[in-house]
């Protein structure tokens, strides 16, 4: 048999993400748009002599950072969708990489814990209308860079759940960003509350409730990631019940079932049946084309060897 007659019969691996393209653009802006916000903090604050602009600005590099990882892990899962050395394509680097964004955002949030546990115990002076100011920009930029990140919601309300259908990467960095406009909303009521009542210990209780807003985010993004890099999948129950109900016909039954995620809104499984009268593994796909979200489907059939009721239907 020539090579090429078999064309027909292969598939490509590119398990990205529907909108891919689209949110590694916006992240890549955002990106700009972090950097540059940091380095005009760092640069003013230095040239003016305030300390509370530079600490904001090398607050700023952190998401910077971590917007970067998000960046750079779409532009590498494009470019290296096809390349056969990753098995199921490069659709999970994202969730890599929302993994990473989490972990660095719960470092985040036991900095300023820290940091809050420290001004309580040793209150400094605050220069309020410059940090009101700082923080009111910051909140400027951060609302502008959630706005372009926002996340679609027109995806299928089907067998395919939140977590795999959304673009966990894409909800790292929107996550990202949305904590430090958290941040900057609540500097901005606890600074203004101090300023007013003269009562400087609120600042620090801000940032206290700063860091438990943006650890419960973290936690949440770290254990959707973690799930998808382990590969459980947490619909997994009824997306099986849909297709045994689907491939076990005519005394055909499943044996066994395997079912991951290979990217946002892609989901892969492996089923193998035994059957007295196997048909070809085309014919038993063909059934399972209504289930919204499989992209790569892998069937394997047997022949039943002999009469074998328990694996029958019952009557």
């Amino acid at each position: 048999m020539h090579a090429g007659s078999l064309e027909h019969l292969t598939h490509p691996h590119v398990f990205l993400g529907a909108q891919h393209d689209r949110n590694e653009r916006r992240t890549w802006f955002v990106v700009g748009l972090t950097f540059s916000m940091m380095v005009a903090e760092v640069a003013s604050g230095t040239l003016f002599g305030s300390l509370a602009l530079v600490a904001d600005g090398w607050h700023m590099s952190t998401h910077a950072a971590a917007l970067a990882i998000s960046a750079t892990a779409y532009r590498y899962a494009r470019r290296h969708a096809a390349n056969p050395r990753f098995a199921f394509g490069t659709g999970k680097l994202g969730d890599l990489a929302g993994y990473t964004s989490a972990v660095v955002l719960g470092m985040i949030a036991l900095l300023i814990a820290y940091q809050s546990f420290n001004r309580l115990l040793h209150p400094v002076s605050i220069a309020f209308g410059e940090a009101i100011a700082i923080a009111a920009l910051g909140l400027t930029v951060n609302l502008t860079s959630a706005w372009l990140l926002r996340g679609e919601h027109n995806h299928r309300e089907d067998a395919v759940d939140d977590c795999h259908r959304h673009d966990l990467n894409l909800r790292a960095a929107y996550i990202h960003v949305l904590a430090d406009a958290a941040i900057s909303v609540l500097a901005i009521t606890g600074l203004s509350l101090a300023w007013a009542l003269g009562w400087r210990f609120i600042d620090p209780l801000v940032g206290l409730a700063g860091t438990a807003v943006i650890g419960s985010w973290a936690w949440g993004l770290l254990h959707a990631a973690g799930r998808v890099l382990v590969d459980a999948v947490s619909d997994a129950k009824r997306i099986e019940s849909a297709v045994r109900d689907r491939l076990e016909r005519d005394g055909d039954r499943m044996t066994d079932f395997h079912l991951w995620q290979v990217g946002p809104g892609h989901l892969a499984i492996i089923a193998s049946l035994v059957s007295d009268a196997p048909a070809a593994p085309s014919s038993y796909k063909a059934r399972l084309t209504d289930i919204p979200g499989l992209s790569h489907v892998t069937i394997e059939v047997e022949a039943c060897p002999g009469d074998h009721p328990h694996l029958r239907k019952a009557a």
